[in-house]
């Protein structure tokens, strides 16, 4: 079993801006590694994994905290906890694809074995680091390769029971395929996908509905689809959408009521002037007659 945390302190004194020592520690023998990041989080701990696997095999066990990076605070619903469905983080998912298992602390004194080293690591490593002037992350990086052993060689001891747990890597195993960050995307009818807002046109032909986006820790882009990776360029610029034509409004025609004085005085009119007619009508006619 492995143990693994990360540890923020100003490694570098005033010579430097503070930063983060991603730090592994075989729980048998207290042999040590560990590597410099700016912060503590997924991509720091998929390359710290990626080195110590290339430096030590694959681990069996890693045990580490409930820091937001190695564990899923994603709460499952009732229908997930009613199919035994578990939400991984990127990390945890990773761990998963190379058969490690995680385990997790509930606390710190749980995992003492590294956080007594970390402090070993803030007196005897912030004092080599003063001496040989390091105040950048590269070159800290540059100086562990020959600090670490020295550490072990006198920090180490020996396991309880012989034998290594530590499996190489097999052949054809593409760790940078795993230790990436991964995310499914639904295929638009435009042949477009939207990821960390910004917007992908998909130039090869595929029937697949939901595509994967990859993230690789060299800033890499990858998009595929069942293993295949796409063709694809990003839309720097939107197309603006056409406003729609506002459509004419109809004018409501008033209709007053039957009972309404308008209607009233209008047919107050209408008889007055049949009357007028009448009776424009009658002294024509007498004129007439008179004649």
């Amino acid at each position: 079993m492995v143990q693994l945390d990360g540890s923020h302190h100003p490694w570098f004194e005033n010579r430097g801006l503070k930063c983060v020592l991603e730090g592994y520690i075989d729980n048998a023998t207290s042999d040590k590694c560990g590597w410099f990041y700016e912060y503590e989080g997924t991509m720091p701990a998929f390359d710290s994994l990626k080195r110590y696997i290339k430096l030590n095999g694959i681990p069996h066990s890693i045990y580490l905290d409930k820091h937001s990076t190695y564990k899923s605070l994603k709460k499952p619903t009732v229908e997930d906890q009613l199919n035994n469905r578990k939400f991984l983080s990127q990390f945890e998912r990773a761990a998963k694809e190379l058969g490690i298992t995680i385990i997790h602390a509930n606390s710190p004194q749980a995992k003492g074995r590294i956080e007594r080293s970390f402090k070993t690591d803030q007196d005897r490593l912030v004092k080599e680091l003063r001496l040989s002037n390091v105040s950048t992350i590269k070159e800290a990086n540059k100086f562990l390769k020959t600090y670490w052993p020295k550490h072990n060689k006198k920090f180490s001891v020996k396991p309880l029971k012989q034998g290594n747990l530590h499996r190489p890597i097999d052949k054809g195993l593409d760790l940078d395929t795993i230790l990436c960050k991964r995310k499914e995307h639904p295929l638009r009818n435009d042949f477009t996908i939207a990821h960390d807002k910004r917007l992908y046109q998909i130039l090869d032909k595929t029937i697949g509905k939901k595509l994967i986006v990859e993230e690789r820790i060299n800033r890499a882009v990858y998009i595929t689809y069942k293993g295949s990776r796409l063709k694809y360029k990003q839309i720097v610029t939107r197309p603006l959408k056409e406003k729609p034509k506002p459509k004419p409004k109809l004018r409501k025609i008033y209709r007053p009521s039957p009972e309404h004085p308008w209607r009233n005085a209008s047919d107050d009119r209408l008889m007055l002037g049949k009357a007028h007619l009448q009776n424009k009508k009658a002294s024509e006619e007498l004129v007439l007659t008179e004649a």
